[in-house]
């Protein structure tokens, strides 16, 4: 068997930051052979600058809204942002497709190897059967009138059924509180058991608005897209409150953007998290710059010891779809937060929410997790030059 050896400033091993002394082991596909000293590892060693890491896992992604780059403006609120894609983004087949498999080929570049991509339809499908990336597939249900949940179940549905037929890893997933009927609720929820689920979780402070009163920026979004919402009598509780305990037979869920969450929701979701199952909250912070100028909780989610993973959401909300970018964002505004940290939520634990840790998340001896070089990394820090290159 033919190997590669690696030899970086330090190897971040999916877990902790290794110092200059070791070695990662590889085949010429990059199975995991070995983590070794220096001394150990022989000839023909690759000296690499910079921290070597497992591939990133994208854990939200809009891959389908690719074409939407430079097309929506930035810092206008979430309900004008969704107003202006759900109009904006019918565009023709073939430049959807292109522009999907030119973001797919920058994410590969930027060294993900792994997405948890939202889907509303199936053109996504023909480049995702190529295999270049591992995807978990989250078919979006949305419909907030009662009166549209069966068509809008039944449409989820069939596209849920055309990703099982290519042997898919795929959910059917609620889009967020606001957006799903109790009825489309009930129809969607038999589809959780041991599924990976997913939902847009108080992305703006309208959604609790919403739900603690019946008032905000909501109502302004339903009137315009022409949705009745005077069936709607508010539930005088937290947004999370409303939806969470439908996610009970899931095995792992993760909860997005979380920009507005508070103690009192990670206190709901701690007391309500089935034994075993996997809560991740999902930070998606350029995404959330783009939209609101506001970034999540981040020290609180720490401070919780919440499982955290990252996303880039998708063109139409962020100027690139990189991980490391998130993880720029991240420093850039937390800088006590470690380095070792920050890789381990785009590595292992998004591997973990994505179910996907048994081949991915580390350089543990027979996965194949990618390797990732993160160059102009400075004192074991990532700095606003840093790049990342994918090695395999």
């Amino acid at each position: 068997m033919e190997y590669r050896k690696f030899k970086p400033d330090y190897l971040f091993d999916g877990s902790q930051i290794l110092n200059g002394g070791h070695v990662l082991i590889s085949d010429l596909k990059g199975k995991i052979i070995d983590v070794v000293t220096e001394s150990e590892a022989g000839n023909g060693t690759e000296v690499l600058k910079g921290i070597l890491s497992p591939g990133f896992i994208n854990a939200h992604c809009h891959l389908e809204l690719s074409h939407l780059k430079n097309k929506i403006p930035q810092k206008t609120g979430l309900v004008d942002f969704v107003v202006t894609v759900i109009s904006g983004r019918h565009f023709p087949p073939d430049e959807i497709l292109s522009a999907i498999e030119n973001t797919e080929a920058e994410m590969l570049k930027e060294g993900i190897v792994a997405v948890g991509d939202i889907c509303n339809n199936t053109l996504s499908l023909l480049q995702k059967e190529k295999k270049n990336l591992h995807y978990y597939n989250f078919i979006e249900a949305s419909g907030w009138h009662p009166g549209v949940a069966q068509a809008r179940f039944d449409k989820s549905k069939l596209y849920y059924d055309k990703f099982i037929e290519k042997g898919m890893n795929v959910s059917i997933v609620p889009h967020a509180p606001y957006s799903v009927s109790d009825i489309l609720w009930g129809k969607i929820t038999p589809f959780f058991y041991g599924k990976v689920e997913t939902i847009h979780n108080q992305e703006t402070k309208q959604e609790d608005l919403f739900f603690l009163k019946g008032s905000g920026g909501l109502l302004k979004m339903y009137q315009i897209l022409k949705i009745d919402n005077s069936f709607y009598q508010p539930k005088k509780v937290r947004s999370i409150e409303t939806y969470f305990k439908n996610f009970s037979t899931a095995t792992s869920v993760i909860l997005v953007h979380n920009t507005f969450t508070k103690q009192e929701d990670i206190n709901y979701v701690n007391q309500n998290m089935r034994g075993g199952q996997i809560v991740s909250f999902c930070l998606c912070p350029n995404a959330n710059l783009f939209i609101e100028d506001r970034l999540p909780p981040v020290e609180l989610l720490i401070q919780n010891k919440c499982n955290i993973v990252v996303g880039t959401d998708s063109l139409a909300s962020n100027h690139k779809l990189s991980i490391l970018e998130e993880l720029k964002a991240v420093s850039k505004n937390f800088p006590r937060i470690s380095t070792e940290t920050l890789l381990q939520w785009a590595t292992i634990n998004g591997a973990k929410a994505l179910q996907m840790e048994e081949m991915l998340g580390n350089f543990e001896k027979g996965k194949t997790p990618g390797i990732v070089l993160i160059e102009n990394a400075i004192d074991k820090k990532i700095t606003s030059a840093s790049v990342a290159k994918r090695i395999l």
